[in-house]
C-alpha cells in the first residue's frame, strides 16, 4: 500500500483556500498511485480556531468541507483532521476527530482522546474525550489511529482509557497513524521522536506522523512530518517549516522510503531563525498586511529585528525610522545606518530631541520640585512610540515589536512606547539568544553591523546610559529566568543551583513586578517550551512572597 503524508500550511477559517490545498494533494497523491494520503489534525478549518468552535456558521463550513473534499476521494482514500459534533447528548458539542474518506464518504471516526490542556493548549474548553479507543480497518488492514496527545501520555492524569496505545496494542495493527497540531519550540523535536518510537514498540507496528506548518499569530508549528519503521528507525522526515509531500509504502507490515533519510543538521539557533520568518511571514500574510514598520535605534534588538522582516517581507516592504535624542550618539545613528544600507530596507531619520523637550516643558509647572528620573526617560520612548503609531495609522504600516525575551521578563521597556507593536518578533528570544541569532544572519556576509553586535548593550534614554546599570549580566540574567520561566523552578530551587541567593530574589522580584506590562504586550511569536502569553497566565495582582 502507497501511503502520502501531506504536510500543509493551513488559514484558520479559509476555507475556500485549505479546501483547494487539500484537494490539489490528493489529486498529486493519486497521480503517483498512492491508495491513502495523509493530513494534519484539525485540517478542516484550522488549528487552534478557540471561539470559532463555538460559531454555528464556521462549523457549517467545516461540515460542508468535508463534504466538498470527498467528492475528490474517488480510487484514493484520506484520513483528515476536523472538528465533528457530538451526537451522543451528554458533554462538549464537539469530538476533535479523524477522518477517513473513503469512495467519497465519510466511512469511520476517530475520535480524540487525551485533551492537552497545558501551556498554549485548551482542548477541554471545547471538545468532549473519547472514553473507549480501537483500531479502523482499510485495504484489509488494521490501522491504530491516534490523534496528536493521544500517544504522549502513558497512563496520566488526563488520560479516561489508560495508556492508549497499549490498548489499540491489543488489536495487532499493523500501522500507527498519528495526525497532529503539535507547535514548535525549539527543545521539542528530539521529544517528539523519542515519543513516536516509544509507541511502535509498544505495539509492534511501524509509524506513520503527519503534522502541519505554518504560523497561528503566535504559534508556529514546524511541519518535520515523520515515519518509522517496525524497528522505531525513522525512514523519512518531511521538511521543516515548508509545506511537503512525500510517499511510503506498506510492504509485508513494515514501513519503506523510496528516500534516502540523511537526519538534517540543524542547530538550534537556525531552527529559531527560520521559524521566526515564518511566523513573521504568515502573520503579514494571513492577515492581509504587506508592509511593515519598526523604529532602529542602531541596537541589536531593533537591527536583528529589521533583519528578520526584511529576509521575511522583503527589503522594499520594511521601514525603519530612526529617531535620534539628544542621547543618542554618533556611532548608533552610523550603525542604523549601516544596517539599512546592508539590508536595503526604506528608512526615515527623525529627531525627537525637539519633541521630547516639549513635552518636559508642557510638564514643568506640573514636576515642579522634583528631580528628573525615569518619567523622562519614558517620555522619550513614548515619543517614539507615538510618531511609530502615527506613521503606521497614515501609511498602512504594521508595527513590529522589537523588544526580546529578557527584557520583557524584568519590565525593561516602557508601556505604550517601546514595547508597542502589532506582533511581537523577538519577544521569545533571550537576549544571549539574539547575540547568537545576530552571528547566524551574518553567516554568509555582514547584514547586522559588527559593532552593533560588539558594543554594550545601552537604551540611550540618559547620559553614557548602559542596561548593565540596572540589570545583571545577561548571562547570569537569561540563566536564573531560564530556571525560573522555561523550567518552571521556585527561588529555592533555582538557589540550590548554585546562583547567588541575593541575585535569584533580585531577579524574581523584577519578573514577578513586570506581569502587568506583558499583559498589556503584543503577541509574542513563540519558538521556546514556555512562552510569555496564553502559554505563560499569571495572575496580575497576586502576592508572590512565596517564592515560586
Amino acid at each position: 500500500m502507497k501511503i502520502a503524508l501531506s504536510q500543509l500550511n493551513y488559514h484558520i477559517g479559509n476555507f475556500e483556500k485549505n479546501n483547494q490545498k487539500i484537494i490539489d494533494s490528493i489529486q498529486k497523491a493519486k497521480d503517483e498511485g498512492a491508495e491513502l494520503i495523509v493530513f494534519a489534525e484539525l485540517a478542516i478549518g484550522g488549528y487552534p480556531a478557540k471561539d470559532l468552535l463555538r460559531n454555528a456558521a464556521f462549523l457549517q463550513q467545516c461540515y460542508q468541507s468535508i463534504e466538498n473534499i470527498a467528492e475528490h476521494c474517488q480510487d484514493i482514500a484520506c484520513i483528515i483532521g476536523a472538528p465533528v459534533p457530538n451526537q451522543d447528548g451528554e458533554g462538549k458539542s464537539l469530538y476533535n476527530a479523524a477522518v477517513l474518506i473513503e469512495h467519497g464518504q465519510v466511512k469511520q471516526i476517530t475520535k480524540k482522546s487525551l485533551l492537552p490542556d497545558y501551556d498554549v493548549f485548551d482542548e477541554y474548553r471545547y471538545f468532549e474525550p473519547n472514553a473507549q479507543v480501537s483500531c479502523i480497518k482499510f485495504k484489509e488492514k488494521t490501522i491504530a489511529l491516534t490523534i496528536c496527545e493521544d500517544l504522549w501520555d502513558d497512563d496520566g492524569p488526563n488520560s479516561y482509557v489508560g495508556d492508549i496505545m497499549l490498548e489499540l496494542a491489543k488489536e495487532n495493527p499493523d500501522l500507527i497513524i498519528n495526525i497532529a497540531a503539535s507547535p514548535f519550540s525549539y527543545t521539542h523535536f528530539e521529544s517528539r521522536k523519542n515519543v513516536l518510537k516509544r509507541n511502535v514498540i509498544k505495539a509492534s507496528a511501524p509509524l506513520i506522523y503527519v503534522n502541519q506548518i505554518g504560523a497561528q499569530t503566535d504559534i508556529i508549528f514546524d511541519g518535520r512530518s515523520l515515519a518509522l519503521n517496525k524497528k522505531a528507525e525513522v525512514i523519512l522526515e518531511l521538511k521543516a517549516f515548508e509545506e511537503d509531500l512525500q510517499f511510503v509504502e506498506l510492504i509485508n507490515n513494515d514501513l519503506k522510503s523510496n528516500v534516502e533519510y540523511n537526519p538534517r543538521k540543524t542547530s538550534e539557533i537556525s531552527l529559531i531563525h527560520d521559524a521566526l520568518i515564518l511566523g513573521l511571514r504568515d502573520y503579514f500574510q494571513k492577515s492581509g498586511f504587506k508592509s511593515a514598520i519598526l523604529g532602529l535605534s542602531g541596537g541589536l534588538d531593533s537591527a536583528l529585528v529589521a533583519a528578520l522582516a526584511c529576509e521575511a517581507l522583503g527589503p522594499e516592504n520594511v521601514l525603519s525610522i530612526l529617531m535620534p535624542s539628544v542621547y543618542s550618539t554618533d556611532h548608533s545613528l552610523k550603525d542604523a545606518l549601516d544596517l539599512v544600507e546592508n539590508t536595503g530596507c526604506q528608512h526615515q531619520i527623525i529627531p525627537i530631541k525637539d519633541i521630547a523637550a516639549a513635552f518636559e516643558s508642557t510638564l514643568e509647572g506640573t514636576f515642579a520640585g522634583r528631580e528628573k528620573d525615569t518619567t523622562e526617560e519614558n517620555i522619550q520612548a513614548r515619543t517614539r512610540g507615538t510618531l511609530l503609531m502615527a506613521i503606521s495609522n497614515k501609511f498602512g504600516n504594521i508595527l513590529l515589536n522589537t523588544s526580546n525575551k529578557s527584557e520583557a521578563a524584568v519590565g525593561y521597556g516602557t508601556l505604550y512606547g517601546d514595547m508597542a507593536g502589532s506582533i511581537s518578533v523577538i519577544g521569545d528570544v533571550y537576549k544571549t539568544q539574539a547575540y547568537e541569532l545576530a552571528k547566524y544572519i551574518n553567516r554568509e556576509r555582514e547584514i547586522i553591523p559588527i559593532n552593533t553586535i560588539v558594543k554594550p548593550p545601552s537604551a540611550e534614554l540618559r547620559p553614557d546610559q548602559k542596561d548593565s546599570d540596572s540589570l545583571p549580566d545577561y548571562d547570569l540574567l537569561d540563566a536564573v529566568l531560564f530556571q525560573l520561566i522555561e523550567m518552571e523552578k521556585s527561588k529555592e530551587d533555582v538557589i540550590n543551583l548554585g546562583f547567588e541567593e541575593s541575585l535569584v530574589n533580585r531577579i524574581y522580584k523584577l519578573l514577578c513586578n513586570a506581569e502587568f506590562k506583558r499583559f498589556q504586550a503584543p503577541p509574542i511569536l513563540r519558538v521556546s517550551p514556555k512562552a510569555f502569553g496564553p502559554g505563560r497566565s499569571m495572575p496580575l495582582v497576586a502576592k508572590y512572597s512565596f517564592g515560586g
